[in-house]
Protein backbone atom coordinates (compact mmCIF):
# COMPACT_ATOMS: atom_id res chain seq x y z
CA UNK A 1 0.00 0.00 0.00
CA UNK A 2 1.35 3.53 -1.03
CA UNK A 3 2.58 6.07 1.82
CA UNK A 4 -0.49 8.06 1.96
CA UNK A 5 -4.22 7.06 0.57
CA UNK A 6 -5.85 9.51 -1.98
CA UNK A 7 -9.59 9.47 -0.18
CA UNK A 8 -11.67 7.73 -2.95
CA UNK A 9 -9.09 4.48 -2.90
CA UNK A 10 -9.05 4.38 0.73
CA UNK A 11 -12.65 4.17 0.68
CA UNK A 12 -12.91 1.80 -1.41
CA UNK A 13 -9.98 -0.28 -0.02
CA UNK A 14 -12.10 0.28 3.01
CA UNK A 15 -15.23 -1.66 1.70
CA UNK A 16 -13.23 -4.30 0.29
CA UNK A 17 -11.53 -5.18 3.55
CA UNK A 18 -15.04 -5.08 5.17
CA UNK A 19 -16.66 -7.64 2.42
CA UNK A 20 -13.81 -10.20 2.72
CA UNK A 21 -13.91 -10.10 6.42
CA UNK A 22 -17.99 -10.73 5.86
CA UNK A 23 -16.74 -13.78 3.91
CA UNK A 24 -14.46 -14.90 6.46
CA UNK A 25 -16.50 -14.64 8.93
CA UNK A 26 -19.17 -16.24 7.28
CA UNK A 27 -17.43 -19.57 6.46
CA UNK A 28 -15.91 -19.23 10.12
CA UNK A 29 -19.20 -19.32 11.27
CA UNK A 30 -20.55 -22.32 9.02
CA UNK A 31 -17.52 -24.38 10.80
CA UNK A 32 -17.62 -23.64 14.31
CA UNK A 33 -21.41 -22.64 14.52
CA UNK A 34 -22.05 -26.04 12.55
CA UNK A 35 -19.65 -27.59 15.07
CA UNK A 36 -21.40 -26.27 18.30
CA UNK A 37 -24.82 -27.23 17.19
CA UNK A 38 -23.06 -31.34 17.23
CA UNK A 39 -20.33 -31.22 19.72
CA UNK A 40 -22.40 -32.63 22.81
CA UNK A 41 -24.28 -34.83 20.95
CA UNK A 42 -20.26 -36.43 19.89
CA UNK A 43 -18.66 -36.18 23.23
CA UNK A 44 -21.62 -37.95 24.67
CA UNK A 45 -21.21 -40.36 21.25
CA UNK A 46 -17.61 -40.78 22.19
CA UNK A 47 -18.42 -41.41 26.02
CA UNK A 48 -18.63 -38.42 27.85
CA UNK A 49 -20.88 -37.98 30.31
CA UNK A 50 -22.84 -34.84 30.58
CA UNK A 51 -21.08 -33.09 33.32
CA UNK A 52 -17.62 -33.67 31.13
CA UNK A 53 -19.64 -32.16 27.81
CA UNK A 54 -20.25 -28.86 30.03
CA UNK A 55 -16.87 -28.66 32.03
CA UNK A 56 -15.16 -28.68 28.01
CA UNK A 57 -18.20 -25.91 27.09
CA UNK A 58 -17.62 -23.69 29.88
CA UNK A 59 -13.69 -24.24 29.75
CA UNK A 60 -13.54 -23.31 26.41
CA UNK A 61 -16.01 -20.44 26.69
CA UNK A 62 -13.60 -18.73 29.77
CA UNK A 63 -10.20 -19.68 28.07
CA UNK A 64 -11.86 -18.27 24.68
CA UNK A 65 -12.87 -14.63 26.37
CA UNK A 66 -10.02 -14.63 29.12
CA UNK A 67 -7.12 -15.18 26.88
CA UNK A 68 -8.14 -11.82 24.45
CA UNK A 69 -6.53 -10.01 27.98
CA UNK A 70 -3.20 -10.85 26.57
CA UNK A 71 -3.90 -11.13 22.91
CA UNK A 72 -5.34 -7.67 22.48
CA UNK A 73 -1.80 -6.33 24.64
CA UNK A 74 0.26 -8.24 22.55
CA UNK A 75 -1.10 -7.64 19.59
CA UNK A 76 -1.15 -3.39 20.10
CA UNK A 77 2.70 -3.67 21.51
CA UNK A 78 3.90 -5.84 18.53
CA UNK A 79 1.61 -4.20 15.82
CA UNK A 80 1.32 -7.36 14.52
CA UNK A 81 -2.31 -7.74 14.40
CA UNK A 82 -2.17 -9.46 10.76
CA UNK A 83 0.13 -12.22 12.12
CA UNK A 84 -2.47 -12.74 15.12
CA UNK A 85 -5.36 -12.86 12.68
CA UNK A 86 -3.60 -15.56 10.06
CA UNK A 87 -2.55 -17.44 13.38
CA UNK A 88 -6.20 -17.18 14.82
CA UNK A 89 -7.80 -18.47 12.42
CA UNK A 90 -5.68 -21.35 11.64
CA UNK A 91 -6.69 -22.50 14.55
CA UNK A 92 -9.79 -23.49 13.17
CA UNK A 93 -8.31 -26.26 11.28
CA UNK A 94 -9.30 -27.67 14.69
CA UNK A 95 -13.00 -28.41 13.37
CA UNK A 96 -12.17 -30.52 10.62
CA UNK A 97 -10.07 -32.47 12.45
CA UNK A 98 -12.32 -33.48 14.87
CA UNK A 99 -13.13 -36.17 12.54
CA UNK A 100 -10.09 -37.85 13.08
CA UNK A 101 -10.63 -37.79 17.20
CA UNK A 102 -11.24 -41.48 18.36
CA UNK A 103 -11.77 -40.41 21.94
CA UNK A 104 -13.77 -38.11 24.07
CA UNK A 105 -10.58 -36.57 25.40
CA UNK A 106 -9.13 -35.84 21.78
CA UNK A 107 -12.23 -34.40 20.60
CA UNK A 108 -12.43 -32.02 23.87
CA UNK A 109 -8.83 -30.90 23.27
CA UNK A 110 -9.93 -29.72 19.50
CA UNK A 111 -13.10 -27.58 20.90
CA UNK A 112 -10.91 -26.26 23.54
CA UNK A 113 -8.45 -24.92 20.93
CA UNK A 114 -10.78 -23.97 18.48
CA UNK A 115 -12.03 -21.39 21.25
CA UNK A 116 -8.57 -20.23 21.88
CA UNK A 117 -7.80 -19.45 17.98
CA UNK A 118 -10.88 -17.18 18.64
CA UNK A 119 -9.06 -15.46 21.45
CA UNK A 120 -5.82 -15.08 19.34
CA UNK A 121 -7.54 -13.76 16.75
CA UNK A 122 -10.44 -11.11 18.21
CA UNK A 123 -8.73 -8.37 19.16
CA UNK A 124 -6.34 -8.14 16.19
CA UNK A 125 -9.12 -9.15 13.81
CA UNK A 126 -11.50 -6.25 15.35
CA UNK A 127 -8.98 -4.14 15.32
CA UNK A 128 -7.98 -4.44 11.39
CA UNK A 129 -12.09 -4.06 10.79
CA UNK A 130 -12.47 -0.81 12.93
CA UNK A 131 -9.72 1.15 10.93
CA UNK A 132 -11.83 -0.08 7.83
CA UNK A 133 -15.50 1.08 9.08
CA UNK A 134 -14.29 4.59 10.25
CA UNK A 135 -14.76 4.93 6.42
CA UNK A 136 -18.33 4.10 5.93
CA UNK A 137 -18.99 4.32 9.59
CA UNK A 138 -18.34 2.28 12.08
CA UNK A 139 -22.12 1.40 12.80
CA UNK A 140 -23.05 0.57 9.06
CA UNK A 141 -19.38 -1.40 8.73
CA UNK A 142 -19.88 -3.48 12.05
CA UNK A 143 -23.43 -4.02 11.06
CA UNK A 144 -22.90 -5.49 7.87
CA UNK A 145 -20.02 -7.59 9.29
CA UNK A 146 -22.65 -9.38 11.78
CA UNK A 147 -25.04 -9.56 9.42
CA UNK A 148 -22.92 -11.68 6.93
CA UNK A 149 -21.75 -13.33 9.65
CA UNK A 150 -25.23 -14.48 10.26
CA UNK A 151 -25.48 -16.15 7.74
CA UNK A 152 -22.81 -18.24 8.25
CA UNK A 153 -24.21 -18.81 11.58
CA UNK A 154 -27.56 -20.28 9.83
CA UNK A 155 -25.42 -21.90 7.51
CA UNK A 156 -22.97 -23.79 9.34
CA UNK A 157 -25.71 -26.16 11.51
CA UNK A 158 -27.49 -27.09 7.59
CA UNK A 159 -24.15 -28.49 6.80
CA UNK A 160 -24.77 -31.45 9.50
CA UNK A 161 -28.80 -31.62 8.49
CA UNK A 162 -27.56 -32.85 5.29
CA UNK A 163 -25.43 -35.13 6.17
CA UNK A 164 -27.67 -36.79 8.64
CA UNK A 165 -30.29 -36.35 6.43
CA UNK A 166 -28.52 -38.53 3.05
CA UNK A 167 -28.37 -42.15 4.80
CA UNK A 168 -26.69 -41.75 8.22
CA UNK A 169 -28.31 -42.10 11.69
CA UNK A 170 -27.83 -38.78 14.10
CA UNK A 171 -26.45 -41.19 16.81
CA UNK A 172 -24.02 -43.06 14.39
CA UNK A 173 -20.21 -41.81 15.26
CA UNK A 174 -19.53 -41.83 11.47
CA UNK A 175 -22.11 -39.03 10.66
CA UNK A 176 -20.92 -36.97 13.01
CA UNK A 177 -16.93 -36.95 11.64
CA UNK A 178 -18.36 -36.93 7.69
CA UNK A 179 -20.16 -33.63 8.83
CA UNK A 180 -16.80 -32.33 10.55
CA UNK A 181 -14.31 -34.06 7.45
CA UNK A 182 -17.01 -31.39 5.08
CA UNK A 183 -15.56 -28.47 6.88
CA UNK A 184 -12.01 -28.21 5.55
CA UNK A 185 -13.37 -26.71 2.20
CA UNK A 186 -14.90 -23.99 4.36
CA UNK A 187 -11.19 -23.64 6.02
CA UNK A 188 -9.87 -23.51 2.66
CA UNK A 189 -11.93 -20.67 1.71
CA UNK A 190 -11.59 -18.81 4.90
CA UNK A 191 -7.42 -18.84 4.79
CA UNK A 192 -7.32 -17.84 1.22
CA UNK A 193 -9.77 -15.16 2.01
CA UNK A 194 -7.61 -13.94 5.06
CA UNK A 195 -4.63 -13.95 2.55
CA UNK A 196 -6.50 -12.28 0.10
CA UNK A 197 -7.27 -9.39 2.88
CA UNK A 198 -3.78 -8.77 4.01
CA UNK A 199 -2.32 -8.11 0.23
CA UNK A 200 -5.36 -5.86 -0.39
CA UNK A 201 -4.66 -3.97 3.12
CA UNK A 202 -0.99 -4.78 4.47
CA UNK A 203 -1.27 -1.54 7.12
CA UNK A 204 -5.07 -1.17 7.72
CA UNK A 205 -3.84 1.88 10.00
CA UNK A 206 -3.51 4.07 6.77
CA UNK A 207 -6.71 3.58 6.06
CA UNK A 208 -7.89 5.78 9.64
CA UNK A 209 -4.96 7.81 9.15
CA UNK A 210 -6.12 9.84 6.56
CA UNK A 211 -9.60 11.16 8.53
CA UNK A 212 -9.31 14.21 10.27
CA UNK A 213 -10.18 13.83 13.98
CA UNK A 214 -9.22 15.55 17.60
CA UNK A 215 -6.19 14.23 18.64
CA UNK A 216 -5.89 11.42 20.28
CA UNK A 217 -4.38 10.27 23.58
CA UNK A 218 -2.59 6.78 24.38
CA UNK A 219 -4.27 5.89 27.78
CA UNK A 220 -8.15 3.97 28.01
CA UNK A 221 -10.73 6.96 28.90
CA UNK A 222 -12.71 7.14 31.59
CA UNK A 223 -15.65 6.95 29.17
CA UNK A 224 -14.12 3.42 27.55
CA UNK A 225 -14.36 2.23 31.35
CA UNK A 226 -17.65 3.30 32.61
CA UNK A 227 -18.95 1.65 28.94
CA UNK A 228 -17.05 -1.61 30.31
CA UNK A 229 -18.82 -1.29 33.49
CA UNK A 230 -22.31 -0.82 31.91
CA UNK A 231 -21.70 -3.90 29.55
CA UNK A 232 -20.42 -6.20 32.15
CA UNK A 233 -23.99 -5.17 34.48
CA UNK A 234 -26.54 -5.34 31.28
CA UNK A 235 -25.10 -8.93 30.11
CA UNK A 236 -25.07 -10.11 33.84
CA UNK A 237 -28.77 -9.93 33.50
CA UNK A 238 -29.08 -11.18 29.75
CA UNK A 239 -31.16 -14.61 30.10
CA UNK A 240 -28.72 -16.57 27.31
CA UNK A 241 -30.69 -18.87 24.81
CA UNK A 242 -28.99 -22.42 26.92
CA UNK A 243 -31.43 -21.53 29.59
CA UNK A 244 -34.59 -20.52 27.30
CA UNK A 245 -34.50 -23.39 25.08
CA UNK A 246 -33.71 -25.71 28.56
CA UNK A 247 -37.35 -24.02 29.68
CA UNK A 248 -39.09 -24.69 26.43
CA UNK A 249 -37.48 -28.69 26.36
CA UNK A 250 -38.21 -29.07 30.00
CA UNK A 251 -42.17 -27.84 29.75
CA UNK A 252 -42.61 -28.90 26.83
CA UNK A 253 -43.39 -25.86 24.91
CA UNK A 254 -41.52 -26.90 22.06
CA UNK A 255 -40.49 -30.11 20.99
CA UNK A 256 -36.55 -30.06 19.74
CA UNK A 257 -37.13 -29.52 15.78
CA UNK A 258 -38.90 -25.84 16.91
CA UNK A 259 -36.41 -25.24 19.05
CA UNK A 260 -33.51 -25.15 16.63
CA UNK A 261 -36.49 -23.38 14.33
CA UNK A 262 -37.02 -20.81 17.03
CA UNK A 263 -32.71 -20.74 17.46
CA UNK A 264 -32.90 -20.00 13.68
CA UNK A 265 -35.55 -17.24 13.85
CA UNK A 266 -33.34 -15.50 16.05
CA UNK A 267 -30.26 -15.65 14.74
CA UNK A 268 -32.04 -14.17 11.68
CA UNK A 269 -33.47 -11.35 13.30
CA UNK A 270 -30.27 -10.59 14.76
CA UNK A 271 -28.76 -10.19 11.59
CA UNK A 272 -31.52 -7.62 10.46
CA UNK A 273 -31.55 -5.57 13.66
CA UNK A 274 -27.63 -5.33 13.12
CA UNK A 275 -27.71 -3.61 10.07
CA UNK A 276 -30.64 -1.23 11.24
CA UNK A 277 -28.93 -0.31 14.61
CA UNK A 278 -25.43 0.05 12.81
CA UNK A 279 -27.14 2.56 10.79
CA UNK A 280 -29.10 4.07 14.02
CA UNK A 281 -25.38 4.12 15.45
CA UNK A 282 -24.20 6.43 12.61
CA UNK A 283 -27.10 8.91 12.60
CA UNK A 284 -26.62 9.42 16.56
CA UNK A 285 -22.95 10.09 16.30
CA UNK A 286 -23.59 12.71 12.89
CA UNK A 287 -27.01 14.07 15.39
CA UNK A 288 -24.59 14.51 18.71
CA UNK A 289 -21.42 15.77 16.24
CA UNK A 290 -19.46 13.53 17.97
CA UNK A 291 -17.90 10.39 17.87
CA UNK A 292 -19.21 9.19 20.99
CA UNK A 293 -22.74 10.18 20.11
CA UNK A 294 -23.59 6.93 18.85
CA UNK A 295 -23.42 5.45 22.46
CA UNK A 296 -27.18 6.82 22.86
CA UNK A 297 -28.45 3.33 21.36
CA UNK A 298 -26.91 1.66 23.66
CA UNK A 299 -30.10 1.85 25.61
CA UNK A 300 -32.22 -0.49 23.55
CA UNK A 301 -29.82 -3.64 25.32
CA UNK A 302 -30.84 -3.00 29.00
CA UNK A 303 -34.66 -2.10 28.30
CA UNK A 304 -35.04 -4.96 25.78
CA UNK A 305 -33.05 -7.93 28.00
CA UNK A 306 -35.28 -7.26 30.69
CA UNK A 307 -38.16 -8.17 28.91
CA UNK A 308 -36.82 -11.41 27.71
CA UNK A 309 -37.37 -14.05 30.74
CA UNK A 310 -40.62 -12.16 31.73
CA UNK A 311 -41.79 -13.04 27.93
CA UNK A 312 -39.57 -15.99 27.38
CA UNK A 313 -40.26 -17.93 30.58
CA UNK A 314 -44.36 -17.92 30.05
CA UNK A 315 -45.47 -21.21 28.91
CA UNK A 316 -47.09 -20.56 25.57
CA UNK A 317 -45.39 -21.22 21.65
CA UNK A 318 -46.65 -17.22 20.99
CA UNK A 319 -44.20 -16.02 23.90
CA UNK A 320 -41.29 -18.14 22.51
CA UNK A 321 -41.20 -16.86 19.45
CA UNK A 322 -41.52 -13.21 20.72
CA UNK A 323 -38.74 -14.32 23.29
CA UNK A 324 -36.95 -15.16 19.83
CA UNK A 325 -37.26 -12.51 18.66
CA UNK A 326 -36.44 -10.14 21.44
CA UNK A 327 -33.33 -11.99 21.92
CA UNK A 328 -32.11 -11.64 18.22
CA UNK A 329 -32.46 -8.09 18.78
CA UNK A 330 -30.23 -8.02 21.64
CA UNK A 331 -27.50 -10.38 20.10
CA UNK A 332 -27.29 -7.66 17.24
CA UNK A 333 -27.02 -4.98 19.08
CA UNK A 334 -24.25 -6.42 20.94
CA UNK A 335 -22.31 -7.41 18.21
CA UNK A 336 -23.13 -4.48 16.17
CA UNK A 337 -23.04 -1.64 18.84
CA UNK A 338 -20.16 -2.74 20.86
CA UNK A 339 -17.65 -3.57 18.92
CA UNK A 340 -18.48 -0.14 17.09
CA UNK A 341 -18.09 1.78 20.40
CA UNK A 342 -14.83 0.19 21.43
CA UNK A 343 -13.87 1.57 17.95
CA UNK A 344 -14.82 5.26 18.58
CA UNK A 345 -14.26 5.18 22.02
CA UNK A 346 -10.46 4.10 22.13
CA UNK A 347 -7.23 5.18 20.49
CA UNK A 348 -5.81 3.18 17.46
CA UNK A 349 -2.44 2.84 19.34
CA UNK A 350 -4.69 0.91 22.44
CA UNK A 351 -7.51 -0.58 20.26
CA UNK A 352 -6.86 -4.10 20.29
CA UNK A 353 -5.94 -3.92 24.51
CA UNK A 354 -9.71 -2.04 24.86
CA UNK A 355 -10.92 -4.89 22.42
CA UNK A 356 -9.34 -7.69 24.86
CA UNK A 357 -10.23 -5.93 28.27
CA UNK A 358 -13.73 -5.74 26.91
CA UNK A 359 -14.28 -9.21 25.57
CA UNK A 360 -12.49 -10.38 28.32
CA UNK A 361 -15.20 -8.30 31.02
CA UNK A 362 -18.10 -9.54 28.56
CA UNK A 363 -17.26 -13.17 28.78
CA UNK A 364 -16.93 -12.85 32.24
CA UNK A 365 -20.18 -11.64 32.21
CA UNK A 366 -21.44 -14.16 29.88
CA UNK A 367 -20.32 -17.32 32.19
CA UNK A 368 -21.76 -15.21 35.96
CA UNK A 369 -24.78 -15.21 34.02
CA UNK A 370 -24.96 -18.37 32.99
CA UNK A 371 -24.08 -19.87 36.09
CA UNK A 372 -26.02 -17.86 38.32
CA UNK A 373 -29.02 -18.28 36.11
CA UNK A 374 -28.91 -21.85 36.06
CA UNK A 375 -28.40 -22.23 40.03
CA UNK A 376 -31.55 -19.52 40.44
CA UNK A 377 -33.73 -21.64 37.98
CA UNK A 378 -33.22 -25.01 39.48
CA UNK A 379 -35.33 -23.07 42.83
CA UNK A 380 -37.91 -21.06 40.89
CA UNK A 381 -38.31 -18.83 37.63
CA UNK A 382 -38.82 -15.80 39.82
CA UNK A 383 -35.36 -15.82 41.39
CA UNK A 384 -34.20 -15.30 37.70
CA UNK A 385 -36.38 -12.73 37.03
CA UNK A 386 -35.32 -10.81 40.00
CA UNK A 387 -31.55 -11.17 39.26
CA UNK A 388 -32.43 -9.96 35.25
CA UNK A 389 -34.18 -6.98 36.54
CA UNK A 390 -32.48 -5.72 39.57
CA UNK A 391 -29.25 -6.08 36.60
CA UNK A 392 -30.89 -4.11 33.87
CA UNK A 393 -32.11 -1.64 36.66
CA UNK A 394 -28.73 -1.21 37.44
CA UNK A 395 -27.60 -0.54 34.40
CA UNK A 396 -30.04 2.43 33.27
CA UNK A 397 -28.11 4.89 35.48
CA UNK A 398 -24.60 3.63 34.34
CA UNK A 399 -25.58 4.05 31.13
CA UNK A 400 -26.65 7.59 32.41
CA UNK A 401 -23.07 8.44 33.98
CA UNK A 402 -21.28 6.91 30.93
CA UNK A 403 -23.51 9.07 28.28
CA UNK A 404 -23.04 11.71 30.03
CA UNK A 405 -18.85 11.45 30.64
CA UNK A 406 -19.17 10.99 26.65
CA UNK A 407 -20.80 13.74 25.44
CA UNK A 408 -18.66 16.07 28.04
CA UNK A 409 -17.33 19.39 26.45
CA UNK A 410 -13.22 18.96 25.37
CA UNK A 411 -13.03 15.50 26.77
CA UNK A 412 -10.83 13.97 24.27
CA UNK A 413 -8.70 16.67 24.34
CA UNK A 414 -8.16 16.20 28.45
CA UNK A 415 -7.57 12.53 28.23
CA UNK A 416 -5.16 12.96 25.45
CA UNK A 417 -2.51 15.84 27.50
Amino acid sequence: MEKTLEPGRARRLAIELILIFGVVSLVGDVMYEGARAVNGPYLKTLGASAALVGLVAGLGELLGYATRLASGYFADKSKAYWVFTFIGYGFLASVPLLALAGTWQAAALFMVLERFGKALRAPAKDTILSTATKQIGTGLGFGLHEAMDQAGALLGPLVFTAVFAFGRKADDLSSYQAGYAWMWLPFGILMLSVLLAFLRVPDPEKLEAIIPKKVEGETLSRTFWLYTAFTFVTTLGFVGWPLLSFHYAKTGVLPGAEIALFYAVAMGVDGLVALLVGLAYDKAKKLKGSERGGLATLVVIPLVSIAIPFVGFRETKAAAIAAAMLWGVVMGTHETIMKSAIADITPIKKRGTGYGIFNTAYGLAVFASSALMGLLYEGGIAAVLVLAAIAELVALPLFLVMRKEALRPGRSEEEAK
